[in-house]
């Protein structure tokens, strides 16, 4: 889907968001939110296969991206969400930076902070679904 980035997991749903949680409070950044989509889910009498987001970040970095263009703060802070396919398989998808400077048309005094992103997200998407 465009502007998604979607890695596996070798971990299930909750312990690939702890998983990612810990390397993202490790490093110091803010975590927001966590939301168990299917325990809201379970909640109402519905089924869900496990769904989990959380939203992260630096307010300082997303800050920033705001100065250049406020719309760009309906797409923070970052999220990552775990969920868990029809066969059982599990999934962490995240939204490609490059596609924000894209949807909200960012300019280049952005280009710094959008790699920084970039490159931070790796490190902990990869940090928190890999053996």
């Amino acid at each position: 889907m465009k502007g998604l980035q979607t890695i596996a997991s070798s971990y299930s749903v909750a312990e690939t968001i702890d998983r990612l949680v810990s390397a993202v409070t490790s490093r110091g950044l803010t975590l927001f939110a966590r939301i168990n989509h299917a325990e809201n889910a379970a909640k109402q009498g519905l089924q869900l296969r496990p769904t989990e987001l959380i939203l992260f970040g630096n307010p300082k970095v997303g800050t920033a991206l705001m100065q250049d263009k406020q719309t760009s703060g309906i797409d923070l802070p970052v999220k990552a969400l775990a969920w868990q396919d029809e066969a059982g398989k599990v999934w962490l998808t995240y939204n490609d930076s490059q596609w924000l400077k894209e949807r909200h048309n960012l300019g280049k005094k952005s280009d710094p902070v959008l790699d920084a992103i970039t490159d931070g997200i790796k490190l902990v998407t990869h940090e928190s679904t890999q053996r």
